[in-house]
Formats: C-alpha cells, structure tokens, sequence
C-alpha cells in the first residue's frame, strides 16, 4: 500500500501558492487543506449574516466581509464565513489584516474545526474580540467574547439578542436564520 506523503511548506509558501489556485484552499501550518461545498442551510446561513451586519454597519468605520477572504490566525489561513474588520482594506487585498469579529457556521463535518482549532486560534489572534459560531441545523450559537487575553463563552438561543459591543451593534440571532425553516425539538420527557 502507498501512502502519499504532504509535504511540509511555510506560511509564506503557502500563501504564494493559494494565489496560483482556481479555488481556496485553508492552511492548517502543515499544507493546503480543499474547502469543500456547503449546504443551502450553511449558504442562506452566511448570507444572512452579512445582510444583517451590512445594514447594522453602514457609514460607521467597521465593515463586514468574506467568505471569499481569509484571514491569518496563530500561523494558519482560514476563510471565515463572515469577518468585521475596523481596518481600512485595499480593494486588492486577499487577506483581511486586522478581524475584529469573526462568524462560522458549524457543520458535523466542521464541528471539532471550529470548536477547538480554530478557536485556539482565534484566541491567539488580538484583535480577534468576539468569535461567533452559529449552529446549522438548529437556531443557536456559542459566542466567545476576549476579556483581557482570554475568551469567555456563553451561548445563545431563538429568542436571544447578540450583542457586539466592539463593532457597536445587535442582532436577534433569529435573523440569521430567516428563510430557514427547522423541525421542532422535543422536549425531554422529564420537562413534560
């Protein structure tokens, strides 16, 4: 049996290689890592987000964006679903310099990703003050807020506003989640 082996490449490398690319790809510190497609959930998921951020942030000095930039975090590349950046941004730019805030929107395949890794990351990130992870299939979120140098978690559920005091701004978090319809949850047995 053969088994290919990656090769390792800096940061650098990475970078100039990507610009080569028809599609993005993530650096994980090691090599490219392909994204891959997404669902309908996971696309009206992100639309929703810059929708909401767009009209919120109009003529204040924050402006949202992604998916389609990245972003660098503790030495890796990655395309958050959306990012606020308070930065002033050339109209070239590939890589969003200084994220402010930044949203995912969970999949199964993203979960251990987005909760560990690239929290880690974002938390060694400093200008990174707030990491929004939306869930997919369900309206909630779990949202990680810097105080000092570390990140504290609470979650949110339909009905709940998120609160961006950094960027100046609220959102119902059902917002995100307009034109999206979910089966009910149960309720468990000891609750009815």
């Amino acid at each position: 049996m053969t088994i290919a082996q990656r090769r390792s490449m800096t940061l650098e490398q990475f970078l100039a290689w990507e610009e080569r690319q028809d599609r993005p790809f993530e650096f994980d510190g090691f090599g490219p890592v392909a994204m891959n497609g997404g669902t309908f959930a996971h696309d009206q998921i992100t639309f929703n987000i810059r929708k909401a951020l767009d009209s919120r942030l109009a003529g204040k000095p924050c402006h949202p964006c992604g998916p389609n930039v990245k972003i660098v975090a503790a030495g890796k590349v990655r395309y958050p679903d959306a990012i606020v950046t308070c930065s002033p941004v050339a109209s070239d730019a590939t890589v969003i310099n200084q994220p402010v805030v930044v949203f995912e929107v969970v999949s199964e395949d993203s979960a251990r990703t987005d909760r560990i890794e690239k929290l880690r990351e974002y938390q060694a990130t400093s200008s990174i003050r707030r990491y929004v992870i939306l869930e997919q299939m369900s309206i909630g979120a779990t949202v990680f807020a810097r105080q000092a140098d570390v990140f504290t978690a609470h979650a949110l559920a339909e009905g709940d506003i998120l609160g961006m005091g950094e960027i100046g701004i609220e959102v119902p978090l059902a917002e995100f989640y307009a034109n999206l319809e979910f089966p009910p949850t149960e309720e468990p047995e000891a609750a009815r």
